[in-house]
């Protein structure tokens, strides 16, 4: 399927939009300027506005694709025009200024650009952390059983390790206190489960794993993250010393085939809790309902020495942001625990109705 070009600078208009709700105005600038700006002609306007594909953030998110591309060419030292003028230099400087070096860059490292809109963008966002981390206490507070994580769709594995990030919930606070990575989300609902968490193991699978310790694949991911938001950047940063120390990779798998091996067999002693962060709707339909099948067949299997849950943090049509759907087997209850920001900056806890 191809796009035509106005669908495409749609999907540009519609980044801007969801760039400015969450505290990017620099890079909604860019998603602005490009949907308006980019004309047929170009080596990198051609691909993007003749797009194969949905250029959505449903679908390919071309445009932060693009915004990533053109952020790696200001982390790399590439474009030092555009340096100039990107935060924290981004101040005072006028849309047309701002195209001028862009559209200066599309043209002067169109192979680069090129390339980098073949890959999805990938973020691995730390902050949601304080999402899932009260669904893992719950889990805690009910089965009484130390966990092993499971995460589909982990990228460089970053959120496999809350109990190395200090982390707080309203005020109940997790993890170590000198921990370089702090996550303190608003939390306007009711108080999180206050019991101690233990992970006695971790794994996660992605089709483009990310190797926190190799300097191509941070950089890479570090271009994802939107300029002007410094704050993003320094904990990714953090987050991503933290994975590297440790001896834990996500595997390159199919989320389909990884979920089968992974509850091929009942974990006892531990409560597994399988979970998502923004990554189910990624995959394909048909993989989707194969992948719940997967689940809830190994639900049906667990037992209360060894428990199974499933952990969601994914868009469910409501708003505000995004929901907290848990549930936990073998009782197969489940629940809307709460929702939360996309990025995490806010948690609405519910908890589990009793």
């Amino acid at each position: 399927m191809t796009m035509n070009p106005s669908a495409v600078r749609d999907a540009f208009l519609r980044q801007d939009e969801a760039c400015e709700k969450l505290g990017s105005p620099f890079t909604a600038r860019i998603c602005r300027l490009a949907g308006q700006r980019l004309h047929p002609g170009w080596a990198v306007a051609d691909a993007i506005l003749g797009w194969q594909g949905d250029a959505s953030a449903l679908g390919d998110s071309v445009p932060l694709r693009l915004c990533g591309a053109l952020h790696a060419l200001v982390m790399t030292g590439r474009s030092s025009s555009l340096a100039a003028l990107y935060p924290p230099h981004h101040e005072g400087i006028s849309d047309d200024e701002l195209w001028v070096a862009v559209a200066t860059a599309l043209t002067e490292h169109k192979a680069f650009i090129l390339d980098r809109l073949t890959g999805p963008p990938q973020t691995n966002e730390v902050r949601r952390v304080g999402a899932t981390l009260p669904m893992f206490l719950e889990v805690t507070r009910q089965t009484g059983l130390p966990l092993v994580l499971s995460e589909v769709g982990a990228s460089a594995g970053l959120n496999l390790h809350p109990d190395h990030y200090h982390v707080d919930l309203g005020g109940m606070s997790r993890g170590p206190e000198n921990s370089k990575v702090r996550i303190s989300p608003k939390w306007p609902g009711r108080a999180a489960p206050d019991v101690p968490l233990e992970i006695k193991g971790r794994a996660g699978c992605d089709l483009l794993p990310i190797d926190p310790g190799n300097p191509a694949d941070r950089d890479r991911m570090l271009s994802f993250i939107w300029a002007d938001q410094a704050d993003r950047l320094s904990r990714t940063r953090a987050a991503l010393d933290i994975a590297a120390a440790s001896d834990v990779r996500v595997e390159k798998a199919d989320a389909i085939d990884w979920l089968a091996r992974r509850t091929a067999e009942p974990m006892e002693g531990c409560a597994h809790v399988i979970y998502s962060t923004i990554a189910w709707q990624y995959i394909p339909e048909r993989a989707r309902a194969k992948g719940e099948e997967i689940i809830r067949a190994a639900g049906a299997r667990a037992t209360s020495n060894a428990p199974l849950a499933w952990a969601r943090m994914e868009i469910d049509g409501k708003t505000p942001g995004t929901g907290l759907t848990l549930i936990l087997w073998p009782s197969g209850e489940e629940r809307l625990v709460g929702r939360a920001d996309f990025h995490g900056r806010w948690i609405d806890w519910h908890g589990w109705p009793e």
